[in-house]
């Protein structure tokens, strides 16, 4: 939610912001409404004053001094009736409009209508060749027979598969390896080396959190939407989770942290549910878009000026764990058309798929600056005393079926064996992925 204060003090900055981000908020009039809240808010209060001050010296009157005092209260009630009802009107109004304004991308964001715009940073590591026509992961998964799409689709539906054997060890040894990473401090602090951050080499904590989230909660984290993308359970008025940031967020809602407590830095693996409402004919075979998938989260609380490097240090993560598997990829930052409503900053990181022969999207970065610890109230103490709100990221540390697909088709072997990561081979038990009935 952005700030009334600021917004008032850079007018022209938030409409060209509003204006990149392809939303139509109505700045004039949120403040007029806010500069006539604070009018009304002015003479309710005054009222109330008054009645307070009355109410100490009813005691001390004549009964008759008293009755003319009562009768004096109640038309000044009665006067302010209306400056309540119509503070009430407006407060609500302010409050829609300012819960419904996007976030305002960073200056550094490129300015861009959609995907098309979003800008390459860089390519990092060499695309593999083949002596062969590589296969797409869906008909190597067949193959080997630990991915089935067929009995899925007969059970639950489309956009379903059965994984089994060995490319299930496979994913454990994932989630094993990046929580490796994730909670070890002398493995983050080459990390931040590498990347040449000043950061904090806090470790991330492990979470399990919850795979459920009220509507409420869901729209205070600005993702409750779009809906028709969420599974909704109507008997108990709760929908699953797109993503474990839609409860590591939520963490500390309505909670002051100390200075000494952040940065806080949370990893989950979960299960995510997605509906994919608006992808009707595409991705209908394989591990790219599935309405139930595996997934790795980062998300992270720190203080305003430690808000851009943390996301830094998230994407730097993101990339020492790609490139560890041998997996070519490219980093992109995205354009303002094509950012999600509570993202200031957002970058992509899209794995080499060669069997595809193409870039697929398997993690993104978001940095929300303060947008979302607005919403749910989320702040910080400093040292001297001062309230601050949280500044926030949330990041994929691994998309696990995205993944698992960019491993299969990057190092498949001409006899249809897949060999497996060096840095997963003290979790998998093997080295090769033969065919389950090979």
């Amino acid at each position: 939610m952005i700030d009334l204060k600021w917004l008032a003090e850079h007018q022209e900055e938030a409409e060209r912001g509003f204006r990149a981000k392809r939303s139509d908020v109505p700045i004039a009039r949120m403040l007029e409404l806010d500069e006539e809240r604070k009018g009304l808010a002015q003479k309710v209060e005054a009222v109330a004053a008054e009645k307070n001050r009355a109410s100490k010296e009813l005691g001390g009157l004549a009964p008759a001094e008293r009755k003319t005092r009562l009768a004096e209260l109640k038309e000044l009630d009665t006067a302010s009736a209306g400056n309540v009802a119509r503070l009430k009107e407006v407060e609500g109004e302010l409050h829609e409009l300012l819960w419904n304004a996007p976030n305002l991308p960073l200056a550094d964001v490129p300015v861009g209508n959609n995907e098309s715009e979003n800008v390459v940073l860089r390519e990092v590591g060499e695309r593999p060749t083949f002596d062969f026509t590589p296969k797409p992961h869906w008909d190597i998964g067949q193959y080997l027979g630990v991915i089935d799409a067929e009995r899925a689709t007969r059970v639950a539906g489309a956009r379903f598969v059965y994984l089994l054997g060995p490319i299930v060890r496979l994913q454990q040894a994932l989630t094993e390896y990046v929580f490796g990473v994730l909670t070890n401090r002398d493995r983050l602090r080459a990390i931040i080396a590498q990347a040449g951050l000043a950061v904090s080499d806090t470790p991330f904590v492990p979470v399990v959190p919850p795979l459920m989230v009220t509507p409420e909660v869901f729209d205070k984290m600005a993702r409750l939407h779009p809906r028709e993308e969420r599974y909704h359970i109507p008997s108990d008025d709760v929908f699953l989770i797109g993503s474990a940031e839609h409860t590591l967020g939520p963490l500390h809602m309505g909670e002051t942290l100390a200075y000494e407590q952040v940065p806080l830095r949370y990893v989950a693996a979960t299960p995510a549910f997605r509906r994919e409402a608006g992808s009707y004919g595409k991705d209908t075979r394989g591990l790219i878009r599935l309405h139930q998938f595996d997934k790795i989260e980062m998300e992270s609380f720190t203080l305003p000026e430690q808000g851009v490097a943390e996301q830094n240090l998230l994407v730097a993560v993101q990339e020492h764990l790609v490139a560890s598997l041998g997996i070519p990829y490219r980093v992109v930052q995205i354009c303002t058309g094509d950012m999600g409503g509570p993202d200031a900053r957002q970058i992509d990181i899209e794995c080499w798929m060669p069997g595809q022969e193409a870039y697929r999207e398997t993690h993104t970065a978001d940095y929300m600056g303060e947008y979302q610890a607005r919403r749910l109230q989320t702040r910080i103490r400093r040292n001297d005393g001062t309230l601050v709100h949280a500044h926030m990221n949330d990041a994929t540390a691994m998309a696990i079926g995205r993944t698992l697909a960019a491993i299969l088709e990057c190092q498949q072997q001409q006899d249809g064996s897949v060999l497996v990561p060096e840095v997963l081979h003290p979790w998998t038990g093997f080295t090769t992925m033969q065919a389950i009935n090979a």
